[in-house]
């Protein structure tokens, strides 16, 4: 028998008086309702209520173990009560991960929006430029940005992040300023290392529109961070190509040059990924929601 409702059944016992009283309304019999105190007696070898033909009494031992399932059955209904809520609106901690820049740059100024209209929700948010385990690590819900391997998750697509392919003036002045794609090929280019390995194809969508330039490039520096790569572009190291987000401040105060402005930016595609669950969660549900309707792709 299950022991809970067993209790439950034994409270009901006490509340009421009798067994035949406890069984009204609760869908068992006099004998069930017996049957759930009698094992509860056996589990505890001891007996919770005397009973005669005439009255019943709680024993000593009934007194304890009832004040005791009173508690817990109240701690029960307490729980399911909070879930019943938590899934019929958003609520709760919600742990996210995502890339740095799109983190700081395009997420971030419109979590205030998020948070004034779901007041009962928490966002944890871990920014670093690593695929994250999603079920491993315990986050709801991550962004990715770049082409997605086939991993099992869940994932709705966001408006695309252009990158731009930029230098230094101090390096354009020492090296030449490159004028079509495949010049990219005489340069040092700065690339992000991903787990795999650096980013060496870089890819631009031709002017015409058919199809794209696929320049292997070649540098002396890989980096698993995109600001690190900035930073290094700034000191005229070389050539990166990184979102636009991250360096259109730098782009507009001149500190770094665009290339091949004539040619349409390159883009990786934005997804927010989660794992399959056939309940999703309220919490996690407005967040994507909300996600899609401000950066997505129709914004």
């Amino acid at each position: 028998m299950d022991r809970l409702t067993s209790m439950a059944m034994f409270a009901r016992v006490v509340e009421r008086g009798s067994f035949a009283a406890a069984a009204e309304g609760s869908g068992m019999t006099p004998t069930m309702v017996g049957n759930h105190v009698r094992e509860l007696e056996r589990r505890l070898k001891g007996r919770l209520i005397n009973r005669t033909t005439r009255r019943q009494s709680l024993t000593e031992l009934g007194k304890r173990y009832h004040a005791r399932c009173v508690e817990i059955l109240a701690l029960v209904d307490s729980a399911e009560l909070d879930a019943r809520e938590m899934q019929a609106s958003p609520r709760g901690r919600l742990r996210v991960s995502c890339p740095v820049t799109y983190g700081t740059r395009a997420l971030v100024p419109v979590l205030a929006s998020y948070l004034d209209r779901y007041p009962d929700v928490q966002v944890e948010l871990s920014l670093n430029d690593r695929f994250v385990d999603l079920a491993e690590d315990g986050f709801d819900a991550a962004i990715r940005a770049g082409e997605l391997p086939d991993s099992g998750l869940i994932a709705r697509p966001l408006r695309p992040s252009p990158r731009v392919a930029c230098a230094s003036p101090a390096y354009l002045a020492r090296h030449g300023h490159p004028q079509v794609p495949a010049d990219l090929a005489q340069h040092n280019c700065l690339a992000f290392l991903f787990a795999t390995g650096p980013e060496r194809d870089w890819r631009f969508p031709r002017p015409d529109g058919k199809g794209a330039e696929r320049i292997t490039v070649r540098g002396r520096l890989d980096v698993n961070g995109g600001m690190a790569l900035r930073e290094a572009a700034l000191a005229g190291l070389g050539v990166i190509l990184q979102p636009e987000l991250m360096l259109k401040d730098d782009l507009e105060a001149g500190k770094l040059v665009r290339l091949f402005p004539d040619w349409p930016a390159p883009t990786w595609p934005v997804h927010v990924v989660h794992l399959p669950d056939t309940h999703m969660p309220p919490k996690l549900e407005s967040f994507i929601a909300f996600l899609q309707e401000t950066l997505g792709r129709g914004t």
